[in-house]
């Protein structure tokens, strides 16, 4: 069996119980520690975590920045490795990270590309846009923003390492869960906005919907997902205007 590195793994979760084993497998044989941040799960996530071997610690939310936050703080190990409950790594992820590390890792901030898997789909969609995010690094060089609703490691200037390999993202179990999800999501970034100049509201009111259509649909590459992707780009182009919709009521 291989060594396990000297990296913990900290994963967020409320009422994750139906996905969160897929990724704690994921690390359990990669890294030596892994850390489960739960907010109040009803459904066992936390009894699942325990029993393959996490630390599962309870921290009431307070938004995406401040429990991730708490979880770097929770680590034992200056190498960090952060994981949604929904996401897990790739086989042959794991064994980048671990050459990574068995050569002797050098810089301090490694990236990883994101991509998304629909609900009922066993792989990503063929063209599949991605995120790129900090999500292997060493906490004396930066750590999570204290944002509530944008989740990113500050690096400052310093040099980071895109890696070749994917995490894979489920993001959603549903479109109903989708659809709650973007409404949860609009709604955290209507209760941090500044003061909007009302008449570019107004304007943005008009076009916020087509223009983010084709955002998801075309430049996201949403329709190699057949009516999956169609119906996606729609629900996420809706949840756009609607935000414009509750910064005009804050406003």
């Amino acid at each position: 069996m291989n060594k396990k590195l000297p990296i913990s793994c900290f994963i967020i979760a409320q009422n994750e119980a139906d996905r969160i084993d897929n990724t704690i497998q994921s690390v359990k044989d990669l890294v030596d520690e892994i850390i489960v941040i739960d907010s109040g799960s009803t459904d066992g996530t936390q009894k699942i975590s325990e029993e393959m071997g996490c630390k599962v610690l309870f921290n009431e939310w307070r938004g995406f920045g401040p429990q991730k936050r708490f979880g770097e703080n929770c680590a034992r190990n200056k190498w960090l490795l952060n994981l949604d409950a929904d996401e897990y790594l790739t086989t042959e992820l794991q064994n980048e990270i671990r050459e990574l590390f068995l050569n002797n890792v050098e810089e301090s901030f490694y990236s990883m590309r994101v991509v998304p898997i629909y609900p009922n789909w066993s792989k990503p969609r063929l063209l599949s846009a991605h995120h790129l995010c900090v999500r292997l690094y060493n906490i004396e060089f930066g750590r999570f923003s204290e944002s509530k609703v944008h989740d990113s490691v500050e690096t400052g200037s310093k040099k980071i390492i895109a890696l070749k390999n994917p995490v894979f993202h489920k993001s959603v179990r549903s479109f109903k869960h989708l659809i709650e999800k973007e409404d949860n999501y609009i709604k955290m970034q209507a209760s941090s906005l500044k003061k909007t100049n009302k008449l570019i509201l107004l304007l943005r009111l008009l076009t916020e919907f087509p223009l983010a259509f084709l955002k998801y649909y075309i430049i996201r590459r949403h329709f190699t997902g057949f009516l999956t992707g169609f119906s996606t780009a729609i629900i996420l182009a809706y949840f756009r205007w609607k935000r414009i919709i509750l910064f005009l009521i804050k406003n």
